[in-house]
């Protein structure tokens, strides 16, 4: 028997129900662990998606090895009814299909989680009762299903319709998602992958957990239908959404999804995306887009952003509008490439030779990942600057479900811009944000405007005069801090003032946001507020930061030589407030709830201790 899920705060399974003997669950946490060559990754976007289309809540998370040759590798699902903002701390149902994948992971399961495990390859450890033993000979089974010699052939779909029946999933769904899926593969291909879901849905796993389970009914009446994507995909369509229609980049890990989806479907909106021979050509082809009149876009990881960072100063300098994508993951140098990391942020809003200020952007969750790129291009169509939107390889790779975008609404139609200038018109206006005259333009002075990446005059012309030089290194810099003081300030989620505030950025929004909800469940006023414009920032803060006695900055990198991350760095600089403190890891994996909840009790605690080492000091 599952004891009642812990993932969700007071709630528990309700009693048995039916005829069936299923048990009623509020969310589940599914982790599948095997090796990168068994399929998982295909199962766990299945039941993504089978969520979705239920009309329930998901969120996945995975670790994929960066070695071309595989090995061992996990997919975790958890999925269910209720907003759902993280991968969860603890594993409810773990399905091992080697010894060294039940090895590597038992210790993930809570007590009286479940363990389903292919006999054919794994003998657990018959002492241990912290959780319930459900062997299935995976493998026997798939190849009596199936038949052949390949005996890793289908086993994930064997485990897909196994799954399937121990939550009671649809099974015409599963059948529909596997035709999808298979559709342009031969139809023996097709047949064989639904004989072994059937196997699976059909073998009599409720004997060994004594029920079966199924998720608590989500009412979602009146709302628009889910769509279930990963970040990288909701960025790709929300860049074309946003208008977008022309870039080139060069593929890494984990950009490369965005590139190949922009490559197949710009053209379809009368567009191109250009597969460059390196970085510092991709950014280059991009910015001939801009100057050309359109918005583009460029994108990477951590190291190919340092190989565009030349050409990125000529866009701060030439003040054209482009979007840059980064998906961060574990660096320095080449790093952790399937690993996740937020340690770009002083790159994205620095890594340029003098002074070269852009807009820094990072979406919160997959939802955010569209909507952030339609904020994207509104601010570099706007402000004529260069955008970059940070994401990481967490938001590029997981999968969630969401209300469908309103299309109508939010579906720029770019329109080059070809009205003629007058007489008086100039490039650079010292007095006005910069727009440009597209090429083909009609110039009433009859002199064509110059672009140019060297310092230059209000009509483009290069000068070198210091005074002027300064004007416009302030016209740079002051366009960023209009745009700074018409941002909207975060909302406050959970107590509106007290002893802690988290802040959060980028992926860990999810976790942050249940570390608050635990933490004001336990009697700790605590809020939270997330940041997704970083460079510049929304007004206000100091005011909100004055609330509360500590603020706590949750993210992924380093505390640096002085003992912080890099935005609580950046906040100690800009409101020279001592309260403002990091929690921060660099394991190249996304946070637990839990962790984040440690992680401000061992603050506290060295709070507490420094406040008794200096009894005559003075704290607010």
């Amino acid at each position: 028997m599952v004891s009642p899920n812990p993932q969700t705060a007071g709630s528990t399974p309700s009693a048995t129900t039916g005829t069936s003997s299923s048990q009623t669950l509020p969310d589940a946490v599914i982790r599948l662990a095997g090796n990168s060559q068994d399929g998982i990754q295909t199962i766990g976007g299945f039941l993504a998606r089978i969520a979705g289309r239920s009309d329930q809540d998901v969120m996945t998370y995975m670790t994929i090895p960066s070695t071309i040759s595989g090995g061992p590798s996990i997919f975790q699902v958890r999925m269910g009814t209720g907003e759902i903002l993280s991968e969860g701390d603890q594993t409810d149902f773990l399905v091992a299909f080697y010894q060294h994948s039940y090895e590597a992971h038992k210790s993930s399961l809570r007590d009286g989680g479940v363990l389903i495990y292919d006999s054919d390859n794994v003998k657990p450890d018959p002492t241990e009762r912290r959780y319930t033993h459900v062997p299935v000979p995976i493998t026997t089974n798939t190849i009596e299903a199936v038949g052949g010699t390949g005996k890793d052939k289908g086993k994930n779909m064997f485990v897909f319709g196994l799954i399937g029946r121990v939550f009671n999933l649809n099974i015409v769904k599963l059948h529909n998602l596997v035709r999808e899926r298979f559709g342009g593969r031969s139809e023996d291909i097709v047949r064989n992958a639904l004989m072994a879901v059937d196997a699976g849905y059909a073998h009599p796993v409720e004997n060994l957990l004594g029920h079966l389970y199924r998720f608590e009914a989500n009412d979602r009446a009146g709302r628009n239908p889910q769509v279930t994507l990963d970040g990288n995909t909701a960025l790709a369509y929300g860049l074309i959404a946003a208008g977008v229609r022309y870039g080139a980049a060069y593929p890494i890990t984990p950009w490369t999804s965005i590139m190949e989806l922009l490559r197949s479907e710009l053209p379809k909106y009368g567009g191109t995306f250009v597969q460059a021979e390196d970085e510092l050509s991709a950014i280059s082809m991009a910015l001939g887009f801009a100057y050309s009149g359109h918005l583009a876009v460029t994108g990477s990881s951590g190291p190919g952003l340092s190989l565009k960072m030349e050409a990125l100063g000529w866009a701060v300098m030439a003040e054209m509008p482009l979007i840059i994508i980064n998906v961060q993951r574990g660096g320095p140098s080449t790093g952790l490439p399937t690993n996740e990391e937020q340690s770009d942020l002083m790159q994205a809003i620095y890594g340029s030779h003098g002074d070269a200020p852009r807009v820094v952007l990072a979406p919160k969750d997959v939802e955010d990942c569209f909507y952030i790129a339609l904020e994207a291009g509104r601010i570099a169509r706007a402000y004529s600057t260069p955008v970059i939107i940070l994401t990481d390889q967490a938001l590029a790779t997981r999968i969630e479900a969401f209300d469908e975008p309103n299309l109508a609404k939010f579906m720029v139609e770019p329109k080059l811009d070809l009205t003629p200038r007058p007489a008086d018109f100039k490039p650079y206006p010292l007095d006005r944000i910069t727009h440009h005259a597209p090429p083909g333009t009609v110039m009433e002075s009859g002199v064509y405007p110059t672009a140019t990446g060297l310092e230059h005059d209000e009509m483009g012309h290069p000068t070198g005069n210091p005074a002027l030089h300064q004007k416009m290194t302030a016209k740079r810099r002051e366009k960023l801090k209009r745009l700074g003081e018409e941002l909207p300030r975060p909302l406050i989620h959970g107590a509106d003032e007290g002893d802690i505030l988290l802040v959060s950025w980028g992926s860990t929004f999810g976790p942050v946001r249940e570390a608050s909800n635990r933490l004001n469940a336990s009697g700790e006023a605590t809020g939270h507020i997330h940041l997704r414009h970083l460079h510049p920032l929304p007004p206000g803060l100091e005011r909100v930061f004055a609330r509360y006695r500590q603020v706590f900055v949750v993210e992924i990198n380093d505390q640096g030589l002085y003992g912080f991350g890099q935005l609580a760095m950046l906040l100690r600089a800009r409101y020279a407030n001592p309260a403002i403190r990091s929690i921060t890891k660099s394991d190249g994996l996304g946070y637990k709830t839990r962790e984040v909840v440690e992680g401000v009790h061992r603050l506290k605690g060295a709070a507490s201790a420094s406040v008794s080492a200096f009894p005559d000091d003075t704290h607010s």
